[in-house]
């Protein structure tokens, strides 16, 4: 922090009261407590719209968006200086007036498979019920695992687990991510890797959101910026939002940066993964963002277009 920028006396942090969430909050707390000896920081739990309708998916009540605009609304009318989000429920594009003052160092990116009978995906039998609330893990298990049966799965992790646990499904797939940080690392049967399951954009990572208007705020969390998994999001998002990315759209990116050279990889699929083009790039990591743009770009000559135009144009059910 700049020497002239002296600490707060008080942060807020506003957050959603998932178990998630909130661990996520406090870890953002305990972290700015570090840094700012003597400045307290307190968390304003709030209920979102996302939280609420819990009978329909999402891309039919306005998509991942709906877990953010209380906690945005909040720091617009003061009672907030900041927020707490997983980096994939971030719209691709910020609204207006908010900027993401920093990407916090990336836990586990990867889909998870949890079962109660069974050891992995290849091992369930046919017409086995698989629970997940993501139109991308969707397009990949009908794709990859066309005998299994996918059901839609809402709720927060806890209830997740639970309807697992009662035998509503035989297997759920989950963000490692969440179950690392809360200890159910024991209940992760195995790790997808990204040639089975390529994660959603910036899965695994925490961001920060400030108002734009509030240097100073972005100036209090700057410290938890890592740059290196930064880049490696915002190649994801990029790529994302190059192609209209949105909780409607099935679509995975991962990158991988090793010896200074950044990898993505990158898929769009129609919901039922007959349709499905994947392509991946490499270059300079500081190039992120222009790699994400031109990984679109190669899937777009490979016949995303056609995908993404039948996507936007099948009607709700």
């Amino acid at each position: 922090m700049p020497s002239n920028l002296s600490s707060p006396r008080l942060i807020t942090i506003a957050s959603r009261e998932s178990r998630l969430a909130m661990w996520q909050a406090r870890h953002v707390q305990a972290r700015l407590m570090a840094l700012h000896p003597g400045t307290k920081v307190e968390i304003l739990g709030m209920t979102t719209e996302g939280d609420r309708i819990l009978d329909r998916p999402l891309t039919e009540i306005g998509g991942k968006g709906l877990f953010i605009k209380e906690l945005e609304y909040a720091m617009l009318e003061g009672l907030a200086d900041l927020a707490v989000h997983s980096m994939k429920d971030m719209p691709m594009e910020m609204p207006e007036g908010f900027s993401l003052a920093a990407i916090s160092a990336r836990e586990a990116p990867f889909d998870a498979f949890l079962s109660p009978r069974y050891d992995s995906l290849a091992k369930l039998p046919a017409g086995s019920v698989v629970g997940t609330s993501s139109l991308r893990r969707e397009a990949i298990l009908r794709r990859r695992y066309p005998h299994l049966t996918v059901k839609s799965l809402r709720g927060n992790l806890d209830t997740r687990l639970k309807k697992l646990d009662e035998g509503q499904y035989d297997a759920i797939i989950l963000a490692a991510a969440g179950l690392i940080r809360l200890g159910l690392s024991e209940r992760i049967r195995a790790l997808l890797p990204p040639e089975i399951s390529l994660p959603a954009p910036g899965q695994g990572a925490l961001g920060i959101e400030t108002r734009a208007s509030r240097p100073e705020v972005a100036a209090w969390v700057a410290a938890l910026h890592d740059e290196a998994d930064a880049r490696r999001v915002r190649a994801e998002r990029a790529f994302s939002r190059a192609l209209g990315g949105s909780c409607q759209l099935p679509l995975g990116a991962y990158a991988a940066l090793e010896n200074n050279e950044l990898t993505l990889s990158g898929f769009v699929a129609s919901v039922n993964g007959e349709a499905f083009v994947e392509d991946k790039i490499s270059g300079k990591p500081e190039e992120c963002e222009a790699l994400g743009e031109r990984l679109a770009a190669k899937l777009r000559k490979k016949g995303a277009d056609a995908i993404l135009a039948q996507l936007t144009e099948e009607p709700e059910t």
